[in-house]
């Protein structure tokens, strides 16, 4: 897994921004976005840039169909790390307590609740730095008895060794995620637990499992612009990208240091999903935590910018998410389908 990184700073968007050629198309995977090109997409129109991320999005994904995926936490608070965004963080007070890791059967049911509520693909998550070796026969049980439900799986347990990637590929998991959270330069400024190298190798180490990658961001942890282009830079100049790729809006949370931040203005969010999707044409673009907090028309203008996932359910991990009847409600306003299903 490769990265190129172009520290060059963002230039001042002019008062007529510069508009791409008519045969313009994404950079496939065997090439690197530049900050020139990722520049160029966010200082266009916004009704310019929706048009080309949605005619983009319908070449390669089924144009009114939203992947929906489901997500528990197996194992709450007590993390090491230092994560400025995260409840679960043991270096701050957020009135979260420390829980071991839940039983197979509180899985096997929470999974079962997914099937039935719509998800094809169910996320198992747990506040760790990295999984201990004690927990890991425990963590490839929960894979195989939850695939053979026929859900996709997906965990996000922090770093992992080789030898633990290859023994969740070989249970099944399909999917791991490890998210880099903001941009090269930003990332120190978040997290001093681990490095954004960190990150990437632990991305590596999944692509040679087999397993599929996961990798998203963070926006509204008091970033700048030029951190939403390098963010999606680092994003898109994997090789290969992610296959699923979930943006977030911050959820912030008293006793974290980046609880008091300004959220990013709805159309500049949709901003960001429209240059994800053009920059990674095939992945899945998720709109992931912060929906609770979202208007109706807000996450429409994310869909139309390519936006082609979820998560359902009342709760991500430890914050709130949008219900059910919330959820149904809306997509049948916009006429959306669960992929997999038929209208």
């Amino acid at each position: 897994m490769t990265l190129i990184i172009d520290k060059r700073p963002i230039k001042n968007k002019s008062e007529n921004p510069p508009s791409l050629p008519e045969n313009y198309t994404p950079h496939p995977s065997s090439q690197k976005w530049t900050r020139d090109a990722v520049e160029t997409l966010f200082a266009l129109p916004f009704m310019d840039l929706i048009l080309k991320a949605q005619n983009i999005h319908r070449e390669h994904h089924a144009p009114n169909a939203v992947q929906m995926s489901q997500l528990l936490s197996i194992k709450t608070g007590g993390c090491a790390e230092d994560c400025g965004y995260c409840n679960q963080s043991a270096h701050f007070d957020t009135g979260l307590k420390a829980e071991k890791l839940i039983g197979m059967n509180r899985v096997l049911d929470a999974a079962q609740k997914a099937a039935d509520g719509g998800a094809g693909r169910f996320c198992m998550g747990a506040a760790w730095r990295e999984p201990k070796e004690r927990d890991m026969d425990a963590l490839c049980d929960m894979v195989s008895r939850v695939k053979s439900m026929g859900l996709e799986t997906c965990m996000t347990l922090g770093m992992l060794s080789g030898d633990q990637a290859k023994r969740l590929s070989d249970a099944g998991l399909d999917y791991y995620n490890h998210n880099i959270d903001t941009s090269p330069d930003d990332y120190a400024r978040v997290i001093s637990t681990r490095t954004f190298e960190d990150r990437l190798h632990t991305l590596n180490i999944v692509r040679e499992s087999g397993m599929k990658v996961c990798c998203g961001g963070i926006v509204g942890m008091g970033e700048t612009a030029e951190d939403h282009i390098g963010l999606l830079m680092a994003l898109a100049n994997l090789n290969p990208a992610p296959e699923s790729v979930p943006i977030n809006a911050l959820v912030p949370v008293p006793g974290t240091p980046l609880g008091d931040s300004d959220p990013v203005h709805p159309i500049d969010f949709a901003r960001i999903i429209a240059v994800a999707r053009i920059m990674m044409p095939q992945s899945y673009v998720r709109l992931s935590a912060g929906r609770e907090k979202m208007t109706d028309e807000a996450q429409a203008l994310c869909f139309l910018a390519g936006a082609n996932s979820i998560f359902v359910g009342d709760t991500l991990l430890t914050t709130d998410n949008p219900s059910e009847t919330d959820d149904r409600v809306l997509f049948n306003r916009l006429g959306i389908i669960p992929e997999g299903t038929t209208p």
